[in-house]
């Protein structure tokens, strides 16, 4: 390949100098970076370290990266391997050794049938340039995997060995959703294949019988919860997207509209702005669809009156956003819309601004609370049965202010709902979202927003709040022109 390259620029060259046009002016034959260039190599070193301190001078690691998929679907690496390494190879292992604390990537052979139809990627003869873009300290080919694995365990009994014990996180996948296919799958009678860390386990066990491994999700998942600088930065971009995305979608809503269309302008500005992909599929619920708030694909058009609720956020750099934001189909929110969003928004917004570091979530709504009783007496109800829901939702409220264990939300990373304990006091570096869920069963009313909120160093930053949620501001963005109306275009198909 090397050979090939260096012909075809000394070629280009002889061309150039004779002032002769060539088919392409430029040579550049591959310009995806090799490595992040987001994260540099000192944080992934910093992550490793803190697994190494928290595993102690007798733990030992192991961590299995994603395999190559099936199909024409880019590979990705899986999150728990990329945010200890950054290395993005398929089928690779990863070793941590807390006595040496020392880190070696075991990786393949390059295929160089693929390289050439695809493009490079890392494998064991870039020995030398993964250690000096990765900063891991030995490369070593995947064969060699299971003999290591052999003589360590054969140096001491007294190792303490750790590797994930949950599914494995990747492209749309959360831990919550990888455990529920796993459990559909458990009900087809002719398929009993395990997760495959489940099976990575296994194999674990059969070449160190006498070891009882531990489960390395806690220690990667406190690490996670709080984030740096540089993936914060990254979380931002991605938000910002999708806030871009759903302001669009309210300009393009009129009555007529899909969800389809919708999720269509979305697709637009992310990938005009270089996402990786979806985070998940796209939430966006026409009228009483909304009830069941992970409906998707819905397909008949908005009809006037409806309320639409649009929750779709994009993955950029391996890191995520989720926000959500509700608007008439008319533009202009109707008395009963007005009387239920204006209650919903204002215990919402109660809980935003009792958000503060140091305190736990029990605290937060016990505080949003107080507040909010002083609120309640002041709004108005047309319908009886509505104010007995809106006492019912905000007593569902002063359940959890009595359970010490509650959490706000979720939190949001390199998955859309992240891993970590959200329950523990708020610090600076966390990222979540609240997403109080209001319902009226009778009418199949569904009233939810969502909101990140980034945890700095000198308070709460709701990032989203520069995407409006007030009722004002919203009927403002609909008045103006939107996508779907600059760009109607329909193929003649006959």
């Amino acid at each position: 390949m090397k050979r090939f390259i260096t012909l075809y620029f000394l070629l280009f060259l002889t061309l150039s100098s004779m002032g002769q046009s060539t088919w392409n002016e430029s040579i550049e034959m591959e310009e995806r970076p090799y490595f992040t260039e987001h994260f540099s190599v000192e944080e992934f070193a910093e992550r490793r370290v803190s697994v190494y301190e928290a595993i102690g001078s007798q733990g030992v690691a192991l961590i299995q990266g994603a395999p190559m998929p099936m199909g024409f679907e880019a590979f990705r690496q899986n999150n728990e391997f990329y945010y200890l390494s950054g290395i993005e190879s398929p089928f690779a292992y990863l070793l941590l050794d807390g006595a040496l604390q020392e880190a070696t990537v075991y990786v393949q052979d390059r295929n160089e049938r693929r390289e050439y139809n695809e493009g490079k990627m890392l494998s064991y003869q870039d020995a030398e340039l993964i250690k000096t873009l990765s900063g891991i300290d030995h490369v070593k080919h995947v064969g060699e995997f299971r003999d290591d694995i052999a003589a360590l365990n054969r140096t001491s009994s007294s190792l303490q060995w750790y590797t994930p014990m949950s599914a494995y996180e990747n492209l749309k996948v959360t831990r919550s959703m990888a455990r529920r296919t796993l459990a559909d799958r458990e009900l087809d009678p002719m398929d009993d294949r395990p997760g495959r860390h489940v099976e990575f386990i296994a194999h674990l066990q059969d070449m160190t019988p006498t070891v009882e491994w531990q489960n390395l999700d806690p220690i990667i998942d406190e690490l996670r919860k709080i984030k740096s600088e540089a993936e914060i930065e990254l979380i931002e971009w991605s938000t910002h997207l999708q806030g871009e995305a759903i302001l669009e979608a309210m300009r393009s809503t009129k009555p007529g509209v899909t969800a389809n269309e919708l999720e269509a302008t979305s697709r637009y500005i992310f990938w005009k702005n270089g996402i990786e992909e979806e985070a998940y599929y796209a939430l966006i619920h026409v009228g009483p669809d909304a009830y069941m708030n992970h409906y998707h694909n819905s397909q008949r058009p908005a009809r006037p009156g409806d309320m639409i609720l649009m929750d779709y956020g994009p993955v950029y750099k391996y890191y995520t956003s989720d926000m959500a934001r509700m608007w008439p189909v008319d533009g202009v929110f109707n008395p009963v819309q007005r009387e239920l969003y204006t209650f919903y928004l204002e215990l919402y917004e109660a809980i935003l601004e009792n958000i503060e570091i140091g305190l736990t979530p029990q605290q937060v709504y016990q505080n949003a609370l107080d507040d909010f009783d002083e609120v309640f007496p002041t709004l108005t109800f047309t319908h009886e049965h509505h104010k007995e829901a809106a006492i019912a939702f905000v007593d569902s409220y002063r359940e959890r202010a009595l359970n010490p264990r509650t959490g706000l939300g979720h939190g949001v990373g390199m998955a859309v709902h992240d891993v970590g304990d959200y329950s523990k006091p708020i610090e600076p570096g966390m990222v979540f979202v609240i997403e109080p869920q209001f319902r009226i069963p009778e009418e199949r009313v569904y009233v939810r927003l969502e909101d990140m909120i980034i945890i700095r160093e000198d308070g709460p930053d709701v990032i989203t709040d520069r995407y409006p949620r007030d009722m004002k501001s919203i009927e403002a963005i609909m008045r103006e022109e939107g996508m779907l109306q600059r760009f109607d275009v329909k193929p003649d198909l006959y």
